[in-house]
């Protein structure tokens, strides 16, 4: 594998589709044909691949990414977001001109979405924007019906490869289709995913059987938290969900998956690597949008300070003070100085503004 342009290596290289998503959110139900529903918020960001890119960057992870992404006016607003103010390195990736951006509606109400999407078979895949894959010290992919030599190239480069799993439409979930978990380091589907890939009826048999394939398994189970088993070390952790009011749960494994990674980077304890994810997906939910929703330091310092002195408060026996000795890591593991504040999604994509 190669460096990167200015020779340094990235702490993870993901590669995909970005989509741009519209989102909108306080609908109480859906609209029936012919009627019109109005909603009470809406917000636009870059989707799919973007937003496990973006979650990891404003955790201080060195993110490349490679995606095709189109030259018209939605691609100028995903690529001046991801580049331009995500601090996400664009090197890999390539500008199209013949070819519509992607674009999802997500629909999100009762604390769940509804998605729909157009978009055209993408002009090139990642095998085909580069050459050399950029030296990165993790990688991750989605499984797919489609071959990915680079995630095989990426194993023997030392890369340590994560790896989630996308909804097989065709219903067959045949075990065959984690044939790429071979050349993974840890596996992050959720529990239905799990469930239907493994053929077992609860979360924590199909844990078991992913972890027979993969080095680290991670089932995640929306709010009720994430299991999480490492066959090397032999660490095994459950770890609840932090309980939020959600507002739009789009992108939440996404940014799952980038918490988990960046607590692996870190060299932390298993559980404290589950905790740290859940509490970031919990994070975001509050928020519009997949990678705009996903927190920075600031966001986390502030729900740490708020979660510790209310545990201080609290009986020893109490939920929050639970909580705050499950989340003591954080005082060593929040940034220390200026902390850059993070934007959230947008209500408004224009080529051109002047809005101030």
């Amino acid at each position: 594998m190669s460096a990167t342009v200015d020779g340094e290596p990235l702490d993870l290289f993901v590669s995909g589709i970005v989509y741009l998503d519209i989102i909108f959110t306080g609908l109480e139900a859906l609209p029936a044909p012919g009627t019109e529903v109005w909603t009470h918020g809406m917000g636009s960001s870059p989707g799919g691949i973007a937003n496990l890119a973006v979650a990891a960057s404003r955790l201080g992870v060195r993110t490349g990414l490679s995606a095709p992404i189109s030259s018209d006016a939605y691609g100028d607003f995903c690529w001046q977001i991801l580049g331009g103010e995500e601090n996400v390195d664009l090197s890999a990736s390539r500008r199209f001109d013949d070819w519509h951006s992607p674009v999802t509606v997500s629909l999100a109400y009762e604390r769940d979405r509804s998605m729909i999407t157009h978009g055209h078979p993408p002009p090139a895949t990642v095998d085909g924007l580069v050459g050399d894959l950029p030296a990165a010290r993790t990688a991750y992919a989605s499984l797919g019906q489609e071959p990915m030599p680079w995630v095989r190239r990426a194993q023997a480069a030392g890369t340590l490869v994560f790896a989630d799993a996308g909804w097989d439409a065709t219903g067959s979930w045949s075990a065959e289709s984690l044939a790429l978990l071979d050349n993974c380091h840890a596996f992050l589907p959720n529990a239905v995913e799990a469930m239907r890939y493994t053929h077992t009826d609860t979360p924590d048999r199909a844990l078991r059987e992913l972890a027979s394939r993969v080095p680290v398994a991670v089932v995640t189970c929306g709010p009720a938290g994430a299991l999480a088993l490492d066959a090397g070390t032999g660490e095994e952790a459950s770890v609840p969900g932090i309980p939020v009011d959600a507002l739009d749960p789009t992108g939440a494994g996404d940014v799952f998956g980038a918490g988990f990674i960046a607590g692996t980077l870190a060299g932390w304890p298993l559980a404290d690597r589950l905790a740290f994810a859940n509490l970031v997906a919990a994070l975001s939910v509050q928020h519009f949008g997949g990678s705009l929703s996903a927190p920075g330091w600031g966001d986390i310092g502030d729900w740490w300070r708020a979660a510790r002195e209310r545990g201080a408060r609290g009986h020893a026996d109490s939920t929050e003070a639970e909580v705050a000795r499950r989340y003591a890591f954080l005082d060593d593991a929040i940034p220390t100085g200026a902390i850059r504040t993070v934007r959230r999604a947008s209500a408004t994509i224009a080529r051109l503004s002047d809005a101030r």
